[in-house]
């Protein structure tokens, strides 16, 4: 159970020395209580403190770090919504390959994980693992593509197989990549724990019902170990949906620790539509990794782009750096265009500019990642900014012919941007971006 500040302040050495950057340990006791601090942060904190507070202030949901450097990083969330804060961790995405797969499909899906891209918003995402599952009866050929794998992708893996054999030598084969091994049923999971210790790799544990996942998890817990996922068993989308929502809010609003851990889930529902449902509702509702059956580029753009979206900071958006683009080869002839520095807005708007076929300067000012509309209303996007921006960054000397296009939406700011732009001719485009090309076939 969390603990207030007042409790916190008792465990503090009450020095109030401001070496922590609060002015009482009262004050640091409350950040911490609201997360808004760590207690390393104090110089003169006990050991026991440390002890008490690291178990009372520690995520309801574990860290679990993956892949050869630690830094895939899963789990640590502290909240069931994104707008109680904020989630962390983004869901991964890992393409299966498996073992009756032949020469042929391997080194496609080997290709699709090594060079797949997809950028959005100035971001570029890829795939983040693959899934190994074992179909077949050749466990050589099993422990081989796992070290193919990961040895060409560079990317940790999630080893699926029925035999706990096989998985302690892929999992040997492929130490120090940090790695999940699935546990297969319970009277396995002592023997691959010991295998997980040894190679460095996190342990996906599953069970028949959320009972015995928790037991499982409980006795793993209790024993330290804590690189743990936890693979529920499903049968419907509806339960599956119910089942992770279950567990998420007995972790965070409950403290039940053996359920505070990463989710894995397997999608191979034989059906496109199906595995998209799936997948969908996974990344939505708490998902750790979600493996997809094949490589689908357009699956991959639309979970990415959802992802992208759900662990987004929504008290921060998405910005681009404040500054004057040239889109395409512009010239001391080419027109400006100005607009905000919300990476969407300026990568649509940018992106109509150069389909235009024109050759443009766009000013992006300092706008705090707002959109038009709404940097205007916050003041961020008014004449007197944006004519400061173009006279910090010289706009003057880069035409000879000075022309400023400004949105449709704030038409109403060509009269005060003419008179803080002495000499420069101000024209109201269009409203919506995607009339940016025949503004410019019309009007420049």
């Amino acid at each position: 159970m969390a603990l207030t500040g007042l409790q916190i302040q008792k465990l503090l050495p009450g020095t109030n020395c401001k070496e922590c950057g609060s002015n009482t340990c009262l004050a640091f006791a409350m950040k911490l209580a609201a997360k808004k601090a760590d207690l390393s942060e104090c110089p003169y904190a006990s050991d026991e403190a440390r002890r008490v507070l690291g178990e009372a202030t520690e995520p309801p949901v574990r860290a679990v770090a993956l892949g050869a450097k630690g830094d895939i990083v899963i789990g640590e969330e502290t909240v069931l919504f994104r707008h109680e804060k904020t989630f962390v961790n983004p869901t991964l995405l890992a393409l299966t390959v498996r073992d009756t797969d032949d020469d042929a499909s391997v080194e496609a899906a080997i290709a699709s994980i090594k060079d797949y891209r997809f950028e959005r918003v100035g971001e570029t995402f890829e795939i983040d693992m693959a899934a190994l599952h074992q179909l077949g009866t050749d466990g050589a050929r099993f422990v081989a593509l796992a070290e193919k794998i990961s040895g060409e992708t560079g990317k940790p893996l999630v080893l699926k197989s029925g035999d706990a054999a096989v998985l302690k030598e892929a999992s040997r084969k492929i130490k120090g990549s940090r790695s999940v091994i699935c546990v297969p049923d319970a009277a396995s999971a002592d023997e691959l724990l010991t295998a997980a210790k040894e190679d460095g790799h996190a342990l996906a544990i599953t069970g028949n019902n959320l009972d015995e996942l928790f037991e499982t998890a409980h006795k793993i817990r209790s024993g330290g170990f804590l690189n743990l996922l936890l693979n529920f068993t499903t049968h419907s989308l509806a339960e599956q949906f119910q089942t992770n929502t279950i567990a998420r809010t007995a972790a965070i609003r409950g403290g039940v620790k053996p359920l505070g851990f990463p989710f894995l889930r397997f999608i191979n529902t034989g059906s496109g539509l199906d595995d998209m449902a799936a997948a969908v509702t996974e990344t939505a509702k708490y998902g750790g990794i979600v493996t997809l059956p094949a490589f689908d580029p357009a699956m991959m753009a639309a979970l990415m782009t959802l992802r992208l979206n759900i662990f987004t900071d929504p008290q921060k958006p998405i910005q681009v750096e404040p500054n004057i683009y040239p889109i395409g080869e512009p010239t001391k002839e080419s027109p400006f265009f100005v607009t905000t520095n919300f990476s969407l807005t300026y990568f649509v708007v940018s992106g109509e500019i150069e389909n235009s076929g024109a050759s443009a300067w766009l000013a992006v000012p300092e706008c705090e990642g707002m959109s038009v509309l709404t940097a205007w209303a916050a003041g961020k996007f008014n004449a007197e900014k944006i004519a400061a921006f173009m006279k910090e960054r010289d706009a003057d000397a880069m035409v000879a012919r000075k022309r400023l296009v400004i949105p449709g939406y704030v038409s109403q700011l060509s009269g005060e941007l003419e008179e803080a732009l002495p000499g420069w001719e101000i024209l109201v485009g269009p409203q919506e971006a995607a009339d940016i090309e025949s503004f410019v076939k019309s009007r420049l």
